[in-house]
Protein backbone atom coordinates (compact mmCIF):
# COMPACT_ATOMS: atom_id res chain seq x y z
CA UNK A 1 0.00 0.00 0.00
CA UNK A 2 3.22 2.22 0.60
CA UNK A 3 4.18 1.81 -2.58
CA UNK A 4 0.70 2.28 -4.02
CA UNK A 5 0.48 5.74 -2.11
CA UNK A 6 3.81 6.69 -3.56
CA UNK A 7 2.89 5.95 -7.14
CA UNK A 8 -0.30 7.73 -7.15
CA UNK A 9 1.59 10.80 -6.13
CA UNK A 10 3.79 10.57 -7.97
CA UNK A 11 5.31 14.03 -9.19
CA UNK A 12 5.59 14.04 -13.27
CA UNK A 13 7.07 17.24 -13.53
CA UNK A 14 10.66 15.46 -12.56
CA UNK A 15 10.33 13.53 -15.59
CA UNK A 16 8.13 14.78 -18.24
CA UNK A 17 6.49 17.86 -19.66
CA UNK A 18 3.38 15.87 -20.45
CA UNK A 19 0.14 17.14 -18.22
CA UNK A 20 -3.28 14.55 -17.13
CA UNK A 21 -6.41 16.39 -17.86
CA UNK A 22 -9.66 15.26 -16.48
CA UNK A 23 -12.29 16.26 -17.98
CA UNK A 24 -15.39 16.54 -16.27
CA UNK A 25 -19.34 16.94 -17.58
CA UNK A 26 -22.95 16.06 -16.23
CA UNK A 27 -24.43 12.90 -17.59
CA UNK A 28 -27.98 12.04 -18.35
CA UNK A 29 -29.67 13.03 -14.99
CA UNK A 30 -28.64 16.63 -15.09
CA UNK A 31 -27.13 15.85 -11.21
CA UNK A 32 -24.77 13.12 -12.20
CA UNK A 33 -21.22 13.90 -12.70
CA UNK A 34 -18.70 11.73 -15.02
CA UNK A 35 -14.75 12.31 -16.02
CA UNK A 36 -11.95 10.91 -18.08
CA UNK A 37 -9.15 11.64 -18.35
CA UNK A 38 -6.46 12.24 -21.43
CA UNK A 39 -2.70 13.13 -21.51
CA UNK A 40 -1.94 16.46 -23.22
CA UNK A 41 1.93 17.31 -24.03
CA UNK A 42 2.27 20.33 -21.70
CA UNK A 43 0.69 22.77 -19.17
CA UNK A 44 -2.37 24.34 -20.25
CA UNK A 45 -4.67 27.24 -18.41
CA UNK A 46 -6.83 28.59 -21.20
CA UNK A 47 -10.08 26.16 -21.85
CA UNK A 48 -9.97 27.67 -25.37
CA UNK A 49 -6.40 26.31 -25.73
CA UNK A 50 -7.93 22.69 -24.90
CA UNK A 51 -8.92 20.03 -27.78
CA UNK A 52 -12.62 18.46 -27.56
CA UNK A 53 -13.19 15.33 -27.09
CA UNK A 54 -15.92 12.80 -27.05
CA UNK A 55 -18.03 9.74 -25.01
CA UNK A 56 -20.36 7.23 -25.31
CA UNK A 57 -23.29 9.55 -24.74
CA UNK A 58 -25.55 5.65 -24.57
CA UNK A 59 -24.13 4.73 -21.62
CA UNK A 60 -24.69 8.08 -19.89
CA UNK A 61 -28.79 8.18 -20.99
CA UNK A 62 -27.96 11.01 -23.69
CA UNK A 63 -27.59 9.43 -26.82
CA UNK A 64 -29.36 6.37 -28.87
CA UNK A 65 -27.03 3.50 -29.50
CA UNK A 66 -26.78 4.04 -32.94
CA UNK A 67 -25.45 7.27 -32.76
CA UNK A 68 -23.89 7.48 -29.82
CA UNK A 69 -20.97 10.08 -29.96
CA UNK A 70 -21.29 12.88 -28.07
CA UNK A 71 -18.93 15.71 -27.93
CA UNK A 72 -17.58 17.81 -25.05
CA UNK A 73 -16.19 20.87 -24.74
CA UNK A 74 -13.95 22.71 -22.31
CA UNK A 75 -15.28 25.73 -20.84
CA UNK A 76 -13.49 25.99 -17.62
CA UNK A 77 -9.87 25.07 -15.78
CA UNK A 78 -8.99 24.03 -12.35
CA UNK A 79 -6.17 23.02 -10.35
CA UNK A 80 -6.45 18.91 -9.70
CA UNK A 81 -6.08 18.43 -6.08
CA UNK A 82 -5.83 14.52 -6.69
CA UNK A 83 -2.66 14.25 -9.38
CA UNK A 84 -1.03 17.80 -8.36
CA UNK A 85 1.74 19.17 -10.25
CA UNK A 86 0.32 20.74 -14.05
CA UNK A 87 -2.67 18.47 -13.85
CA UNK A 88 -5.89 19.78 -14.42
CA UNK A 89 -9.89 19.17 -13.58
CA UNK A 90 -11.68 20.49 -16.70
CA UNK A 91 -14.87 21.52 -16.70
CA UNK A 92 -17.04 20.45 -19.90
CA UNK A 93 -20.31 20.72 -21.50
CA UNK A 94 -22.40 18.54 -23.89
CA UNK A 95 -23.32 18.94 -27.90
CA UNK A 96 -23.77 16.52 -30.48
CA UNK A 97 -21.16 16.41 -33.63
CA UNK A 98 -23.45 18.83 -35.38
CA UNK A 99 -22.47 21.48 -32.92
CA UNK A 100 -26.24 21.53 -31.16
CA UNK A 101 -26.32 21.51 -27.38
CA UNK A 102 -27.65 18.32 -25.91
CA UNK A 103 -31.00 18.40 -24.14
CA UNK A 104 -29.10 17.76 -20.56
CA UNK A 105 -26.57 21.07 -21.55
CA UNK A 106 -28.09 24.13 -19.35
CA UNK A 107 -24.77 25.64 -19.86
CA UNK A 108 -25.73 26.84 -23.24
CA UNK A 109 -28.46 29.08 -22.17
CA UNK A 110 -27.22 30.05 -19.49
CA UNK A 111 -24.23 31.31 -21.07
CA UNK A 112 -26.32 33.31 -24.00
CA UNK A 113 -28.24 34.97 -20.74
CA UNK A 114 -24.95 35.98 -18.86
CA UNK A 115 -23.13 37.69 -22.31
CA UNK A 116 -26.28 39.70 -22.85
CA UNK A 117 -24.64 43.36 -22.59
CA UNK A 118 -27.57 44.59 -19.77
CA UNK A 119 -26.41 41.61 -18.25
CA UNK A 120 -22.69 42.15 -18.22
CA UNK A 121 -23.48 45.78 -17.44
CA UNK A 122 -24.40 44.48 -14.03
CA UNK A 123 -22.13 42.42 -13.00
CA UNK A 124 -24.14 40.03 -11.50
CA UNK A 125 -22.61 38.30 -8.07
CA UNK A 126 -23.45 34.77 -6.58
CA UNK A 127 -22.87 33.08 -3.43
CA UNK A 128 -24.60 29.61 -3.58
CA UNK A 129 -24.81 27.61 -0.06
CA UNK A 130 -24.88 24.14 -1.18
CA UNK A 131 -26.28 21.90 1.72
CA UNK A 132 -25.48 18.37 1.33
CA UNK A 133 -26.05 15.04 3.41
CA UNK A 134 -23.09 12.26 4.33
CA UNK A 135 -24.68 8.76 3.82
CA UNK A 136 -23.32 5.62 4.87
CA UNK A 137 -22.23 3.63 1.60
CA UNK A 138 -23.64 0.23 2.51
CA UNK A 139 -26.87 0.83 3.79
CA UNK A 140 -27.86 4.58 2.86
CA UNK A 141 -28.57 6.37 6.21
CA UNK A 142 -26.98 9.23 7.46
CA UNK A 143 -23.47 8.79 8.75
CA UNK A 144 -22.99 8.88 12.61
CA UNK A 145 -26.88 7.69 12.74
CA UNK A 146 -27.49 4.32 14.44
CA UNK A 147 -28.53 1.51 11.72
CA UNK A 148 -32.06 1.23 11.33
CA UNK A 149 -32.40 4.04 14.37
CA UNK A 150 -32.61 7.78 14.43
CA UNK A 151 -30.24 9.91 16.65
CA UNK A 152 -31.68 13.15 19.38
CA UNK A 153 -33.58 15.37 18.03
CA UNK A 154 -32.31 18.79 16.19
CA UNK A 155 -30.28 21.04 18.45
CA UNK A 156 -26.86 20.42 19.17
CA UNK A 157 -25.81 19.86 15.41
CA UNK A 158 -25.76 23.16 14.07
CA UNK A 159 -22.53 24.05 14.01
CA UNK A 160 -21.49 21.51 16.41
CA UNK A 161 -18.19 20.24 17.64
CA UNK A 162 -17.96 16.95 19.47
CA UNK A 163 -17.86 13.02 18.23
CA UNK A 164 -21.28 12.75 19.37
CA UNK A 165 -22.99 16.21 16.84
CA UNK A 166 -20.07 16.29 13.76
CA UNK A 167 -19.97 13.41 11.33
CA UNK A 168 -17.41 13.63 8.48
CA UNK A 169 -15.99 16.47 9.21
CA UNK A 170 -12.53 14.89 7.69
CA UNK A 171 -14.39 15.05 4.02
CA UNK A 172 -15.54 18.21 4.58
CA UNK A 173 -12.17 19.71 5.59
CA UNK A 174 -10.47 17.56 2.74
CA UNK A 175 -13.11 19.30 0.54
CA UNK A 176 -12.17 22.60 1.60
CA UNK A 177 -8.69 22.79 0.96
CA UNK A 178 -9.14 20.40 -2.15
CA UNK A 179 -11.33 23.43 -3.52
CA UNK A 180 -8.84 26.13 -2.26
CA UNK A 181 -6.18 24.46 -4.03
CA UNK A 182 -8.03 23.96 -7.37
CA UNK A 183 -8.67 27.61 -7.38
CA UNK A 184 -12.65 27.37 -6.78
CA UNK A 185 -13.93 30.71 -4.41
CA UNK A 186 -15.13 28.43 -1.78
CA UNK A 187 -15.85 31.22 1.22
CA UNK A 188 -16.59 28.54 4.16
CA UNK A 189 -17.76 25.51 5.81
CA UNK A 190 -20.60 25.30 8.07
CA UNK A 191 -22.01 22.32 10.04
CA UNK A 192 -26.08 21.98 9.34
CA UNK A 193 -29.00 21.21 11.64
CA UNK A 194 -29.68 17.62 10.59
CA UNK A 195 -26.89 15.28 12.14
CA UNK A 196 -24.80 14.64 9.00
CA UNK A 197 -25.17 17.30 6.80
CA UNK A 198 -23.03 19.83 5.85
CA UNK A 199 -23.04 23.16 3.70
CA UNK A 200 -20.19 24.57 1.96
CA UNK A 201 -20.97 27.81 -0.03
CA UNK A 202 -19.11 29.02 -3.08
CA UNK A 203 -18.72 32.70 -4.53
CA UNK A 204 -18.58 35.30 -4.87
CA UNK A 205 -18.70 34.42 -8.20
CA UNK A 206 -19.71 36.45 -11.31
CA UNK A 207 -21.75 35.16 -14.04
CA UNK A 208 -21.63 31.93 -16.03
CA UNK A 209 -18.48 31.45 -13.61
CA UNK A 210 -20.63 30.18 -10.50
CA UNK A 211 -22.17 27.60 -12.16
CA UNK A 212 -19.00 26.10 -13.69
CA UNK A 213 -17.11 26.61 -9.77
CA UNK A 214 -20.02 25.15 -7.54
CA UNK A 215 -20.55 21.76 -10.73
CA UNK A 216 -16.46 21.26 -10.01
CA UNK A 217 -16.71 21.78 -6.17
CA UNK A 218 -19.05 19.06 -6.09
CA UNK A 219 -17.51 16.84 -8.61
CA UNK A 220 -14.27 17.30 -6.49
CA UNK A 221 -17.02 16.03 -2.77
CA UNK A 222 -17.78 13.00 -4.92
CA UNK A 223 -14.06 12.23 -5.54
CA UNK A 224 -13.47 12.92 -1.78
CA UNK A 225 -16.36 10.64 -0.48
CA UNK A 226 -15.00 8.26 -2.68
CA UNK A 227 -11.98 7.80 -1.32
CA UNK A 228 -13.43 8.04 2.14
CA UNK A 229 -15.98 5.12 1.20
CA UNK A 230 -18.90 7.57 2.16
CA UNK A 231 -22.06 8.46 -0.50
CA UNK A 232 -22.78 12.11 -1.03
CA UNK A 233 -26.66 13.30 -1.63
CA UNK A 234 -27.87 16.24 -2.45
CA UNK A 235 -31.49 15.28 -2.13
CA UNK A 236 -33.88 18.51 -0.60
CA UNK A 237 -35.22 16.11 2.16
CA UNK A 238 -33.32 13.02 2.14
CA UNK A 239 -34.98 11.84 5.60
CA UNK A 240 -38.84 12.81 6.36
CA UNK A 241 -39.97 13.71 9.42
CA UNK A 242 -38.84 16.62 12.08
CA UNK A 243 -35.62 17.10 10.06
CA UNK A 244 -34.17 19.66 7.99
CA UNK A 245 -34.32 19.52 4.52
CA UNK A 246 -31.34 20.13 2.28
CA UNK A 247 -31.14 23.64 0.18
CA UNK A 248 -28.96 25.59 -2.41
CA UNK A 249 -29.60 29.37 -1.15
CA UNK A 250 -28.49 31.81 -3.61
CA UNK A 251 -26.98 35.03 -2.77
CA UNK A 252 -27.00 37.72 -5.25
CA UNK A 253 -26.67 41.37 -6.17
CA UNK A 254 -26.02 43.46 -9.26
CA UNK A 255 -23.99 45.95 -9.58
CA UNK A 256 -27.11 48.79 -9.26
CA UNK A 257 -27.99 46.79 -5.75
CA UNK A 258 -24.29 46.93 -4.50
CA UNK A 259 -24.39 50.91 -5.48
CA UNK A 260 -26.10 53.94 -3.18
CA UNK A 261 -29.51 53.96 -3.35
CA UNK A 262 -29.36 49.59 -4.07
CA UNK A 263 -32.00 48.92 -1.61
CA UNK A 264 -35.16 50.22 -4.20
CA UNK A 265 -33.41 47.94 -6.90
CA UNK A 266 -32.96 45.15 -4.78
CA UNK A 267 -36.91 45.71 -3.94
CA UNK A 268 -38.06 46.42 -7.60
CA UNK A 269 -36.08 43.04 -8.26
CA UNK A 270 -38.19 40.68 -5.57
CA UNK A 271 -41.07 42.29 -6.98
CA UNK A 272 -40.08 40.56 -10.43
CA UNK A 273 -39.32 37.30 -8.78
CA UNK A 274 -42.42 36.96 -7.44
CA UNK A 275 -44.39 37.45 -10.53
CA UNK A 276 -42.49 34.35 -11.69
CA UNK A 277 -42.53 32.35 -8.82
CA UNK A 278 -43.99 29.24 -10.06
CA UNK A 279 -41.55 29.10 -13.04
CA UNK A 280 -38.60 29.47 -10.60
CA UNK A 281 -40.02 26.56 -8.68
CA UNK A 282 -40.03 24.58 -11.30
CA UNK A 283 -36.60 25.00 -12.59
CA UNK A 284 -35.01 25.20 -8.76
CA UNK A 285 -34.18 21.35 -8.59
CA UNK A 286 -36.64 17.65 -7.72
CA UNK A 287 -38.14 17.31 -5.17
CA UNK A 288 -38.05 20.13 -3.47
CA UNK A 289 -41.97 20.31 -2.79
CA UNK A 290 -41.02 17.60 0.37
CA UNK A 291 -39.07 20.48 1.44
CA UNK A 292 -40.37 23.90 0.63
CA UNK A 293 -43.48 22.99 3.33
CA UNK A 294 -43.55 26.32 5.65
CA UNK A 295 -41.72 24.53 8.37
CA UNK A 296 -37.62 24.30 8.84
CA UNK A 297 -36.21 27.51 7.98
CA UNK A 298 -38.66 27.32 4.77
CA UNK A 299 -41.74 29.00 3.21
CA UNK A 300 -44.60 27.26 1.44
CA UNK A 301 -43.28 26.13 -2.19
CA UNK A 302 -46.99 27.68 -3.68
CA UNK A 303 -46.51 31.39 -1.89
CA UNK A 304 -44.17 33.72 -2.45
CA UNK A 305 -42.77 35.85 0.38
CA UNK A 306 -40.01 37.87 1.23
CA UNK A 307 -38.69 39.72 4.61
CA UNK A 308 -36.11 41.09 6.26
CA UNK A 309 -33.91 38.93 8.32
CA UNK A 310 -36.83 36.33 7.93
CA UNK A 311 -35.36 32.65 7.06
CA UNK A 312 -38.85 31.65 6.69
CA UNK A 313 -39.83 33.61 3.70
CA UNK A 314 -38.96 32.75 -0.26
CA UNK A 315 -36.45 35.81 -0.26
CA UNK A 316 -34.63 37.03 2.51
CA UNK A 317 -32.72 40.51 3.02
CA UNK A 318 -30.08 40.91 5.12
CA UNK A 319 -30.23 43.03 7.80
CA UNK A 320 -26.82 44.37 7.41
CA UNK A 321 -28.08 45.49 3.66
CA UNK A 322 -31.60 46.79 5.19
CA UNK A 323 -29.25 49.43 7.25
CA UNK A 324 -26.71 50.19 4.33
CA UNK A 325 -29.98 50.99 1.94
CA UNK A 326 -27.68 48.47 -0.51
CA UNK A 327 -26.20 45.46 -0.54
CA UNK A 328 -27.82 41.71 -1.62
CA UNK A 329 -30.60 39.32 -1.24
CA UNK A 330 -30.84 35.87 -0.38
CA UNK A 331 -32.98 33.89 -3.00
CA UNK A 332 -33.73 30.40 -0.31
CA UNK A 333 -36.02 28.58 -2.68
CA UNK A 334 -33.29 26.32 -4.92
CA UNK A 335 -32.88 23.12 -3.52
CA UNK A 336 -29.82 21.34 -2.94
CA UNK A 337 -30.04 19.36 -6.29
CA UNK A 338 -30.44 21.96 -8.54
CA UNK A 339 -28.35 23.02 -11.56
CA UNK A 340 -26.32 26.14 -11.04
CA UNK A 341 -26.45 27.28 -14.71
CA UNK A 342 -30.57 26.94 -14.30
CA UNK A 343 -31.10 28.87 -11.47
CA UNK A 344 -28.35 31.73 -11.86
CA UNK A 345 -29.31 32.65 -15.60
CA UNK A 346 -33.09 32.64 -14.37
CA UNK A 347 -32.65 35.15 -11.85
CA UNK A 348 -30.64 37.63 -13.34
CA UNK A 349 -33.16 37.18 -16.74
CA UNK A 350 -36.14 37.88 -14.15
CA UNK A 351 -34.60 40.68 -12.61
CA UNK A 352 -32.24 42.20 -15.00
CA UNK A 353 -33.95 41.70 -18.42
CA UNK A 354 -37.54 41.19 -17.61
CA UNK A 355 -39.92 43.92 -17.77
CA UNK A 356 -41.88 44.41 -14.11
Amino acid sequence: MSLLFDLINLNLTDTTEKIIAEYVWIGGSGLDLRSKARTLPGPVTDPAKLPKWNYDGSSTNQAPGDNSEVIIYPQAVFKDPFRRGNNILVMCDAYTPAGEPIPTNKRFNAAKIFSNPDVIAEEPWYGIEQEYTLLQKDIHWPLGWPVGGFPGPQGPYYCGTGADKAFGRDIVDAHYKACLYAGINISGINGEVMPGQWEYQVGPAVGIASGDQLWMSRYILERIAEIAGVVVTFDPKPIQGDWNGAGAHTNYSTKSMRNDGGIDVIKKAIEKLSLRHKEHIAAYGEGNERRLTGRHETADINTFSWGVANRGASVRVGRETEKAGKGYFEDRRPASNMDPYVVTSMIAETTILGKP
